[in-house]
C-alpha cells in the first residue's frame, strides 16, 4: 500500500509547530501536524495535583545533572507555560559564549526581530499588567525589591485579563481559556485553513521518500492513550517539506535517530543544549517582618493565605540585565509560583534533605513561600547521548529518563552564584526571609530547554542556518526552542514564537523551491 502524502509534515504542535502550520495551511499547502501527546480542551483540564493528573500532558525528564519539564500534548508547552511573554534583551543577540564569537546568526538582531515579536504579541495576544492586576505575591516581591534599592515591574503576560480568575492553576492547563495557549489562536486558525492535527502520533525517524515528487518519508508510531509507553499502530507520511518542532528534548533525538537513513547529520545536532540558565530559589518569609518591614497588613498570627492566589508570574526586576556588564554576569530575577508539590525538592539551608525537623518546619509554612526564578547566561554545556530505539526518552510511570548530560560549566556556576547572591540580598535583608535552594535532587531544574539544534553562521557549532534549515538536508526545517542559539535571561516563549513567525515568512517565500505553491499570508490568526 502506498504511503500517505502531504505538502508539509510538521512534527509537534507547540509554538514552533503551530505557527508555521497556520501560515502554510492558510497559504494553500496541504499540512499534517503530528503530535506525540493527547489532545485536551479546557473542559478536560483539572485543578488537581493528584498523581497522574499532571503527567497526562507534561513530561518530567531526568537526565544526568539536570531535570527538565516539557509539555506533551496538542499545543505543547504553551498549554502548561506560565504565560510570561518578554522580549529578550538586545545584548542577548550579541552573545559570544565560551567560543569567543557571536553565536546568533548575523541576520538576527533584537532590532530585526522586533517586528516578529510584535506579530506574536498581537496574535496571542499579550496583555500589559497594571499593578492592580499583580497578585499579592508579586506585590510582596516588588516591595522587597524596592526596599533593597531595586526597581521592579509587572510582567507582560499572554492572558485575557477579563477571563482570568487568579486561580493560580496555569500549570495544569487553564480551564477558563484565559491563558493564551496555541489551542486558542494558531491551532484553530490552522485547522480552519485545512491543516490536520493528529494527536498520539510519536515520530521516530525521517528518511528519503520513495514517491516521486516527495522528498522525505516520516515514520511514526501511534501511542496508546492509556499508556504512553505502548504503541498501538504505525504509519509513514511522505512530504515535500518537513518541519521538526518536537521540542528541545525531542527534536535532536529524532534527528540523531535519522542520521544513518539521511546520510549523516550536522555535528551540532544534540549538542550545545541550554537550560536557559534556570536557577530556582525559595524565600520563606517571616510573616511578622513582612508586616513590620514592608508595611503589608495581615491578621495577627495568620500566614499569607494569598501567596497561592493570583497569576503565577507577575513581577520581575530587570536591574541585573546590564548590557555593558561582562557576559555570564547578567540575569533576570522573577517572582514565580510553584505548587506545593515542590516541597519535596526544596533543600534546607542550602543542603539537600528529604526528612528531618527543619524540613518539616519549612514545608509546613509553604503558604509563606515565594519562589524566585533567575534566568542567567549559561554556557550551552548540555549534550545528548545516543538515542533510544524508540521514543525521545524512556518512560517510567509518570517520570522519564533521557539521554541529556549537563555538566555545569564554571561560567554557568558563576552566573548561578551571582543570581543567588542577588536573591539573598533582596529577600533576607533585615531577616525578612530565609533563602533556600531547590537542591534536593542535586540537579539543575529546567523548565525552559533551548538550543539542542541551534541556528548560527558557523557550520561547526550550529545545526541550522539562519533560515532554520537543517544543514545538508534541504527541505528539513527546525522551528522550536531547540533552534534558539543561547539562553535569553527571560522566559523564552515569546522569542520562540517570534522566531517561528520569522521562519514562517521565509517558508512562504521558499516553499516553491520544494514543489509547494503557496500564496502570501499577512493576516494573523483570528482567535
Amino acid at each position: 500500500m502506498a504511503n500517505e502524502t502531504t505538502d508539509v509534515l510538521i512534527v509537534g504542535t507547540g509554538f514552533g509547530g503551530s505557527i508555521p502550520g497556520y501560515y502554510l495551511a492558510a497559504g494553500g499547502a496541504s499540512v499534517i501536524m503530528l503530535e506525540r501527546g493527547p489532545r485536551f480542551s479546557s473542559a478536560d483540564f483539572m485543578q488537581s495535583l493528584q498523581v497522574g493528573t499532571f503527567s497526562r500532558f507534561v513530561d518530567s525528564i531526568a537526565g544526568t545533572g539536570i531535570d527538565v519539564t516539557a509539555g506533551n500534548c496538542v499545543g505543547g508547552s504553551s498549554v502548561v507555560y506560565y504565560a510570561a511573554s518578554l522580549r529578550a534583551p538586545s545584548f542577548i543577540f550579541e552573545r559570544r559564549g565560551t567560543l569567543g564569537r557571536r553565536l546568533w546568526p548575523a541576520s538576527i538582531t533584537r532590532d530585526s526581530l522586533d517586528k516578529w515579536y510584535r506579530r506574536a504579541e498581537e496574535a496571542l495576544p499579550v496583555s500589559e499588567l497594571s499593578w492592580n492586576d499583580v497578585p499579592y505575591a508579586g506585590g510582596v516581591f516588588a516591595a522587597a525589591c524596592t526596599r533593597a534599592g531595586h526597581t521592579c515591574q509587572p510582567v507582560p503576560v499572554a492572558v485575557d485579563l477579563t477571563l482570568c480568575t487568579n486561580c493560580n492553576w496555569m500549570h495544569t492547563g487553564c480551564i477558563f481559556d484565559a491563558k493564551r495557549s496555541m489551542l486558542l489562536n494558531y491551532i484553530p486558525a490552522a485547522e480552519a485553513s485545512g491543516a490536520q492535527i493528529r494527536p498520539l502520533c510519536e515520530v521516530q525517524s525521517i528518511q528519503p521518500a520513495q514517491t516521486a515528487g516527495y522528498r522525505y518519508a516520516v515514520s511514526y508510531q501511534q501511542v496508546d492513550p492509556n499508556n504512553y509507553s505502548n504503541y498501538v499502530g504505525s504509519g509513514v507520511i511522505e512530504a515535500k517539506i518537513v518541519i521538526i518542532a518536537a521540542g528541545t528534548m525531542g527534536t535532536p533525538v529524532i534527528l540523531q535517530r535519522s542520521a544513518q537513513r539521511l546520510g549523516g547529520m550536522p555535528s551540532a545536532v544534540g549538542r550545545y543544549f541550554s537550560a536557559n540558565g534556570d536557577r530556582v530559589t525559595v524565600a520563606a518569609f517571616d510573616d511578622d517582618k513582612v508586616q513590620s518591614l514592608l508595611g503589608l497588613q495581615r491578621a495577627p498570627g495568620v500566614g499569607y493565605e494569598a501567596f497561592p492566589i493570583g497569576k503565577p508570574i507577575a513581577a520581575m526586576t530587570f536591574d541585573y540585565l546590564n548590557p555593558s556588564a561582562p557576559e555570564f554576569s547578567r540575569f533576570g530575577l522573577q517572582q514565580i509560583y510553584f505548587p506545593p508539590i515542590v516541597n519535596l525538592i526544596i533543600g534546607v539551608d542550602g543542603t539537600p534533605s528529604w526528612f528531618g525537623v527543619a524540613k518539616r518546619d519549612l514545608t509546613s509554612q509553604w503558604r509563606s513561600w515565594m519562589t524566585i526564578l533567575a534566568m542567567t547566561e549559561d554556557a550551552n554545556e548540555g549534550v545528548f547521548g545516543a538515542p533510544p530505539e524508540f521514543g525521545n526518552f524512556k518512560r517510567i510511570g509518570p517520570a522519564s529518563v533521557g539521554q541529556l548530560t549537563y555538566n555545569t560549566a564554571p561560567e554557568t556556576t558563576y552566573g548561578f552564584d551571582l543570581s543567588d547572591a542577588a536573591s539573598r540580598s533582596i529577600m533576607t535583608l533585615d531577616g525578612l526571609a530565609t533563602l533556600n535552594l531547590v537542591t534536593s535532587t542535586n540537579r539543575v531544574q529546567c523548565a525552559h530547554p533551548l538550543a539542542s539544534c541551534r541556528m548560527g553562521d558557523d557550520p561547526e557549532t550550529s545545526a541550522l542556518d539562519d533560515s532554520h534549515e537543517l544543514r545538508g538536508h534541504p527541505g528539513i526545517f527546525v522551528t522550536d526552542g531547540s533552534s534558539v542559539p543561547t539562553s535569553l535571561c527571560v522566559n523564552p516563549s515569546l522569542t520562540i514564537a517570534a522566531l517561528a513567525e520569522r521562519a514562517s515568512s521565509i517558508l512562504l517565500k521558499r516553499a516553491h523551491e520544494y514543489g509547494v505553491e503557496v500564496k502570501e499570508v499577512k493576516s494573523l490568526p483570528q482567535s
